[in-house]
């Protein structure tokens, strides 16, 4: 009954003091809002799990990330084969159902028979027949694939993504059990997917699902899965009631290990010994393939962090201004005391106010954090869709509750305190005036700490600032500018290995004649667009590198001749491919400087020979020439040793999976076009260029090298802008404050400079008393936060490049900032109380 009363009472108040009450809220929606946002990406990145029935259940054989496919020992293993899968999946009974997916995701061209649509590039996914039975998913319309349709001899069908048959197909319901050309392969779709489900990880779903034993269909002779010793497979398990984990990882670590002792495995001389070593580890399956998690994780906690301390000073303001409330209404309480209204009683009544004006923050934060969570998902993944929604959700909506409470209770603590304390007989003396700092030691407490909490901010955003700036003009190896990368996939069109050398040619005559266009070059990629080749190289003259070591691993790419010059990568030593390097001519290879100096230290590497694979091929490559490092990975991994091949040139292998091997790397993905200048409609010339070689050959993206280089920053340019909008919130949060309490000091104290003034004080020495208090608070502030910021720099270490955690100049630019801001805040009230009539001040109570 009482709480009803109070809360009936709080809402007449607040009506009563409409500017308190605006203010108070605003300030309190923009912390809410700005936690909820940041944590709505935390729930949906880092704690929730598949949409999938018992996430509870499922376990994931392996507990790191990796894609997308591997040879030899990984020491832990996280990938598989299909021959591993089905040991695995036919000797483990503690399993329910264990099933397979593809670790990484393909492109296939893909196009309705019957219908005049050009083939499309789409993504997909080769799954075990029971990959949907496990996670428990149905299907929209249709049905989902079952063991039967994954086995050889099977009709091959696939199954849709809900986004895909509503995006490209207007939720058409003849699309079930429609034929489609999948890679020159006929496939019959069974059903969709429900909208709801967007696969094993988070990310944009494919756009079908095919099974594993399809993989030979669509990728013909390059298919490895039947190549027992290629792993490119996630496993995924739901564990029998009542089994127990740790016996289920013995078990499937010993039939591993038995498995790398058979023949089968086809083990490299040496690397048996290592066997023993090998381990595997089941984790939490629950949440899928978690790549995401692994990219971000560090990033939000830094936001998370960073958004808490904005709550912080949005309490403090709100804090100060209840603080002043609860000061003017002392005269009203004390008159509440005196007539028996218990000390509890009223106490409980201010944490009341408190809490359902936080709450009232809490409910316009929500509205807040729906417009930063989809600001956030816009920096974050530009255009790419993810499914992350920006609504929120029931566990986001407790979230913020509870933050709201969390708050209420925060800033309500100080006037409910001031409440307790207040002395009956003082306040009905009536005697309002103030002799000295009559500004309440809390209210200046907590705009210390909002001068210290923003100065952190401040130099978190400057230091973030610069460090992107340093990405950004660093030395990246090669020159962007005229630049233009289309990516495509001969196999797609149906193109044979023997048939690329004659298909490139024309490719690349037809490309060269468009006006404009100055050099056409291919290669396997091309710097930071994600995607990385490696191996095991082994140089001729030197001891092989123990079985267990990666001390001899390389990136490589294949590429055409002119590339370097396409690029502007520059050859420093030796000379470059040209159209010499023919399949009859010596084997060559490029490699970069941490190449040449990781193998060979001080001695020339022209004229050496290595090789990869195995180390009988020690000898298949001479290097010619030596190029600049180039950043490949990322503008902030460090430059791996890389060497590159001519794409005319090819090793001669016995063993079947080399072979494979070779003729997939010889499919050149990746087309580099230099141009004089701008080309009006270039995009469109280079289509209308690849329908004219062939019609089947899909543009699966174009883009300038530019955006490409500049897709790499996303992540750091979103945490550093959003730092810098909570920096310059906790600037202006606290620039309030500090006016606030000021203004309120000079309020209250009147009659005092009345007096001074009157005893001969002139006008700047009452401007130069108010600000002195006013600086005074922002310079103990300033204490606190320096050796703050230099901590917080240090524990935001990984975030940054090229910049020291406590770099002096940034502290220096944010220390000056927050002083002008503060400046700014205490120069009015100050110059008010400057601006006093001594008589009329002393009249003042």
């Amino acid at each position: 009954m009482w709480l009803r009363d109070d809360i009936r009472y709080a809402l007449r108040q607040f009506a009563n003091a409409p500017g308190f009450t605006t203010t108070a809220v605003l300030t309190l929606a923009l912390g809410i809002g700005a936690t909820t946002a940041i944590f709505t990406l935390v729930h949906a990145v880092l704690l929730k799990s598949l949409p999938v029935a018992k996430p509870s259940e499922l376990y994931r054989v392996g507990d790191v990330e990796n894609c997308c496919v591997n040879g030899g020992l990984q020491d832990d293993w996280s990938l598989f084969s299909y021959d591993k899968y089905k040991t695995f999946r036919d000797g483990t009974p503690s399993f329910v159902e264990l099933a397979a997916f593809q670790a990484g995701r393909s492109l296939i061209g893909v196009r309705r028979n019957g219908s005049n649509q050009t083939a499309e590039s789409q993504r997909s996914e080769f799954v075990s027949g029971n990959y949907f039975s496990l996670f428990g998913i149905g299907a929209y319309v249709g049905r989902v694939l079952t063991p039967q349709d994954d086995r050889k001899g099977a009709d091959p069908v696939a199954v849709m993504s809900y986004r895909t048959w509503q995006q490209k197909y207007g939720t058409d319901p003849s699309v079930i059990g429609a034929s489609f050309t999948m890679n020159g392969q006929p496939f019959t779709v069974v059903g969709v997917a429900p909208p709801g489900f967007f696969g094993d990880r988070l990310e944009s779903p494919p756009a079908f699902w095919i099974p594993l034993a399809d993989d030979p269909l669509i990728n013909g002779s390059n298919s490895i899965l039947d190549f027992p010793e290629q792993d490119w497979l996630n496993v995924i398990g739901r564990v029998a009631p009542g089994a127990n984990a740790k016996n289920i990882e013995a078990r499937m670590q010993l039939e591993l290990q038995q498995w790398l002792l058979s023949p089968v495995s086809k083990l490299q001389p040496g690397e048996q010994a290592v066997v023993p070593k090998q381990v595997l580890h089941l984790s939490y399956g629950g949440a899928g393939v978690q790549m995401m998690r692994d990219e971000y994780q560090s990033g939000l906690h830094l936001l998370m962090g960073i958004s808490a301390f904005v709550l912080l000073i949005a309490c403090a303001n709100v804090a100060n201004l209840t603080l002043v409330r609860a000061t003017t209404r002392k005269q009203q309480t004390s008159v509440r005391a005196a007539l028996g209204a218990p000390r509890s009683r009223q106490i409980g009544q201010a944490l009341t106010e408190s809490i359902l004006l936080a709450l009232l923050g809490g409910l316009a934060g929500v509205g807040l954090a729906f417009a930063g969570t989809q600001l956030i998902l816009h920096l974050a993944f530009q255009n790419d869709y993810i499914p992350i929604q920006a609504t929120p959700s029931l566990p986001v909506l407790a979230f913020t509750f509870a933050v709201a409470l969390l708050t209420g209770v925060l800033f309500g603590v100080a006037p409910a305190w001031l409440t307790a304390t207040a002395n009956p007989a003082d306040a009905l003396r009536g005697a309002n005036r103030s002799t000295g700092r009559s500004a309440g030691w809390t209210q200046k407490s907590l705009v210390v700490a909002q001068a210290a909490l923003s100065l952190v901010l401040l130099c978190a955003a400057g230091l973030l600032t610069q460090s992107l700036r340093n990405m950004h003009h660093q030395h990246f190896g090669f020159e962007t500018t005229n630049r233009y990368i289309a990516h495509i996939d001969p196999q797609m069109a149906g193109y044979k290995p023997d048939q690329l050398a004659a298909f490139y040619r024309q490719l690349h005559d037809t490309l060269a004649a468009i006006p404009g266009v100055r050099r056409v070059s291919f290669s396997l990629y091309t710097p930071m667009e994600g995607n990385n080749w490696g191996e095991t190289i082994y140089v001729e003259g030197q001891a092989p590198p123990p079985p267990d070591s990666d001390q001899n691993n390389a990136s490589w790419l294949r590429v055409s001749d002119g590339y370097f010059e396409t690029i502007g990568t520059k050859v420093v030593q030796g000379r470059t491919i040209t159209d010499q390097d023919t399949a009859t001519s010596r084997r060559v290879a490029l490699v970069n400087q941490t190449f040449a100096k990781k193998f060979f230290k001080d001695e020339s590497a022209i004229g050496q020979h290595f090789g990869n694979i195995s180390p009988q091929y020690a000898g298949s490559f001479e290097i010619v020439g030596v190029t600049e490092d180039t950043r490949y990975q990322g503008p902030t991994r460090p430059i791996r040793p890389t060497f590159f091949l001519a794409a005319a040139q090819n090793v001669s292998y016995e063993n079947p999976r080399f072979i494979t091997f070779e003729n997939r790397n010889h499919y050149l993905n990746a087309i580099v076009l230099e141009t004089s200048g701008s080309v009006p409609g270039l995009e469109p010339q280079v289509r209308r260029a690849l329908a004219q070689v062939n019609p089947d050959l899909a543009v699966i993206d174009f883009v300038s090298f530019a955006d490409q280089v500049e897709q790499n920053f996303s992540q750091q340019a979103m945490i550093a802008k959003l730092t810098s909008l909570f920096g310059f919130l906790a600037l202006a949060l606290a620039s309030v404050g500090l006016y606030g309490v000021t203004a309120y000091s000079v309020e209250r104290r009147t009659s005092e400079i009345g007096i001074r003034m009157v005893l001969g004080a002139d006008r700047f020495n009452v401007l130069k008393l108010v600000l002195r208090g006013a600086f005074l608070q922002v310079g103990i502030g300033l204490a606190i936060g320096i050796p703050a910021t230099i901590l917080g720099g240090r524990a935001m270490a990984t975030q940054l490049f090229g910049v020291k955690p406590y770099d002096p100049n940034i502290l220096l630019l944010t220390t000056a900032a927050l002083s002008l801001a503060a400046f700014t805040a205490a120069v009015l009230p100050a110059r008010r109380a400057a601006s006093i009539e001594p008589i009329r001040a002393l009249r003042t109570e």
